[in-house]
């Protein structure tokens, strides 16, 4: 088979498709012949090596196809079950083992470029938008990186929580997306005045909480938009990660929160992840919830979807055909 594979970590010049053996599941696992895999911002943390990772490595960390092979011990699947799964690595390739308990059944209503596009950041805003902080009538919300794959779908989730969204994003064009999606409020991410313009938009107070995947560039205007007692959720760092800073200031700026999430720990079972998934595909077959996809790649051009990602140009999600 083909496979993405990085001997190095460094620019998108050190992913390069290599002919690899066909993996074997073992007890637990299963073997999903790939009909779409996702690209995030995660797999190029994993290709700078700003999150460590062994290598030689295959990227990818979410994917949808066929189930072409079952380790011993699996139940609840069969050979030609269409599946898709999150949170384990090897998606960029013809073929991948996966624990049996991180996939799950992919709807016929849903196509395999869309299971694939929704898994990790669909799950992510779920976690977001339901957990880490519960967005409800009444709460004003800001998100950054409004028009991208997961702000897309964070802002939809936040409307269907019955909540305000304020959205953060670079141009007009993303604006109107952002707009699309619910929000209620389009700030620019280039004037400076962004969070004056968050808090008077919250009636003066502050937002109750901000939903940062940019980092180190939004992080000081996230914090100054943010209420007394507000909550800055970080669960990305797309500007580079956040330097060190006196957890004193959270005290001096009104008893603020700050946590940095991240979709493992709240997915980190076959229950949680059957609940979150099943809460996705019901949105997405009742058309509640709409998931764009922006540019499908082919699995060799791995390189050029991750710098197309990188490039914050992909109105969307960004997938690679094997």
């Amino acid at each position: 088979m083909i496979a993405i594979r990085m001997h190095s970590t460094g620019d998108s010049s050190v992913l390069a498709p290599e002919e690899a053996a066909l993996p074997q599941p073992v007890a637990g696992e299963v073997r999903v012949k790939l009909a779409a895999a996702g690209v995030n911002f995660i797999d190029i943390y994993h290709r700078t090596g700003l999150y460590k990772v062994p290598l030689p490595y295959t990227p990818g960390q979410e994917g949808a196809g066929t189930v072409d092979a079952i380790g011993p011990g699996v139940e609840g699947f069969q050979h030609g079950d269409r599946v898709a799964w999150a949170m384990h690595a090897g998606g960029y390739a013809e073929y991948a083992v996966v624990p049996a308990w991180k996939l799950v059944q992919l709807p016929a209503e849903i196509s395999f470029g869309q299971g694939a596009a929704v898994m990790l950041q669909g799950m992510t805003a779920h976690y977001l938008s339901h957990d880490t902080f519960v967005l409800q009538p009444g709460v004003h919300a800001l998100v950054h990186a409004a028009a991208g794959g997961t702000g897309q779908l964070l802002v939809q989730m936040a409307r269907l929580c019955g909540a305000q969204v304020a959205a953060v994003v670079s141009t007009p064009e993303k604006g109107e997306i952002a707009r699309g999606c619910g929000a209620g409020e389009v700030l620019y991410s280039g004037d400076p005045e962004w969070p004056q313009q968050a808090r008077a938009w919250s009636g003066g107070r502050g937002v109750d909480v901000v939903y940062d995947s940019v980092g180190a560039a939004t992080f000081e205007g996230s914090l100054a938009a943010l209420r007394v007692r507000g909550m800055l959720v970080l669960f990305g760092q797309a500007s580079g990660p956040v330097p060190p800073f006196d957890p004193g200031r959270l005290a001096a700026a009104g008893s603020l929160y700050l946590t940095r999430p991240v979709l493992a720990s709240y997915a980190a079972s076959a229950e949680e992840v059957q609940r979150r998934s099943g809460d996705l595909f019901a949105w997405m077959g009742e058309e509640r919830l709409q998931v764009v996809i922006a540019r499908e790649f082919a699995l060799a051009d791995a390189a050029a979807a991750q710098d197309f990602l990188h490039s914050r140009r992909a109105l969307g999600k960004v997938l690679l055909v094997p």
